[in-house]
């Protein structure tokens, strides 16, 4: 199973407001968590993505700390996918609203 890596926009709101720390504490081992400067996606901000070798990438927008359940969800199901890609996105709740791209692997 590939490695699965989330990046944080540390410029956006939720970004400075130290939200890439609250993803690594809950992901713990299961992913690597890291910030860049800008991810483009300041109409929708704070943005966060998936990526992993091999499979579909995902960004979305409007995150805020409360979305941290759902991402883990997403990242369970994500890591599960053999292509990154989700049969049903109902698991994940308001996160299916919130995705901006889905760039294919």
């Amino acid at each position: 199973m590939s490695r699965v890596r989330i990046t944080v926009c540390a410029s956006c709101p939720a970004g400075r407001g130290g939200l890439a720390g609250l993803i690594a504490d809950a992901v713990g081992q299961d992913a690597e968590v890291a910030k860049v400067d800008c991810m483009s996606g300041c109409t929708r901000p704070s943005s966060v993505a998936f990526r992993a070798a091999g499979k579909t990438a995902y960004l979305f927008g409007d995150i805020t700390e409360a979305d941290i359940p759902d991402l883990m969800i997403f990242l369970g199901l994500y890591r599960r996918s053999p292509d990154g890609n989700l049969e049903d996105a109902r698991p994940i709740g308001a996160l299916r609203l919130k995705a901006l791209a889905r760039i294919p692997g």
